[in-house]
């Protein structure tokens, strides 16, 4: 099954003209850091963003900083916010016995990556953290959240998975998830290896959602290597070429704090996106490709 972002949620801007394709465009790690928190509301009142995904484990999602960001939404739907479900280092699980650990941590992506492709992953600690998640984010901004996706898109993994679903499913028919698989084409995934990866782990976690009746959004786009000379006003009319209605793109955008170099390396490139989304050539580029956000 596949969202309807035509009817699913009020439509960010003015009526579009007849033909256009309405996307998702989310924001990634909301409650990483106030910097970053603050630039992806400044984007949600321009205009420029529609969907969020939030960290309720990070140490910056407070109760301000959620109610900061739901208040966009009071008179009328500018934003979906989701659930950006962790489970890696450096944060901290919200159960107790989750395991494994590291420091008190989730572990390290790649130990977590390998348990979970070798189906060693305690799948009763896997649900319990996922449904602690899911319940702290109905803390926070008092409702279930609009989807699921997750932090090094960890949903995605086998085990993991299968939690993410029945999370969603418990959570209401509205919850929708994502699903990572590529729009690019075969010369543009060759450099992009991640992309590659999240497209074969994609295919698996859509049959599963559509079995469990969880709706998904139709396409996925916007992975890059994170590199210093990585130039996103270049990557992003690629990342529009082949999106469908009800397709997503995934982005960073941030300010830098100590924070946030703190908790992530992803750091200058987030004020590159955010530059890009904010500026004037980002709304233009959207009407050459027909595009508008749903």
């Amino acid at each position: 099954m596949v969202i309807d972002s035509a009817n699913a949620h009020q439509p960010v801007t003015a009526a579009e003209p007849a033909g256009q394709r309405r996307i998702w465009l989310c924001a990634d790690d909301y409650g990483v850091s106030p910097a970053v928190n603050a630039a992806i509301r400044d984007l949600v009142l321009g205009g420029r963003i529609n969907a969020s995904s939030v960290m309720v484990v990070a140490p910056s999602l407070t109760r301000s900083e959620a109610r900061s960001l739901a208040m966009l939404n009071a008179g009328g739907r500018r934003v979906a916010i989701g659930l950006h479900l962790t489970l890696t280092a450096p944060y901290q699980p919200l159960t107790r016995n989750f395991a494994p650990r590291q420091d008190d941590a989730f572990p390290p992506r790649n130990d977590l990556v390998r348990a979970a492709l070798l189906r060693r992953l305690d799948e009763g600690e896997i649900d319990a953290e996922v449904k602690a998640q899911v319940a702290a984010f109905a803390a926070a901004f008092g409702q279930a959240p609009d989807f699921i996706d997750g932090h090094l898109h960890v949903h995605l993994l086998p085990q993991v998975r299968d939690a993410v679903l029945a999370a969603a499913t418990e959570a209401g028919p509205q919850v929708w998830v994502r699903q990572c698989g590529s729009t690019a084409g075969l010369l543009q995934q060759l450099s992009d290896p991640k992309g590659i990866l999240l497209d074969w782990l994609s295919r698996g976690f859509r049959r599963r959602a559509g079995a469990a009746g969880v709706p998904t959004n139709s396409a996925f786009a916007g992975t890059y290597t994170y590199g210093a000379d990585a130039d996103f006003a270049a990557l992003f009319p690629q990342f529009l070429v082949a999106m469908p209605d009800a397709g997503l793109i995934m982005c960073h955008p941030g300010r830098v704090d100590a924070e946030l170099e703190r908790l992530e390396p992803l750091t200058a490139l987030r004020e590159r996106e955010y530059d890009y989304l904010a500026g004037e050539a980002f709304p233009r580029v959207l009407a050459e490709h027909g595009v508008a956000l749903a």
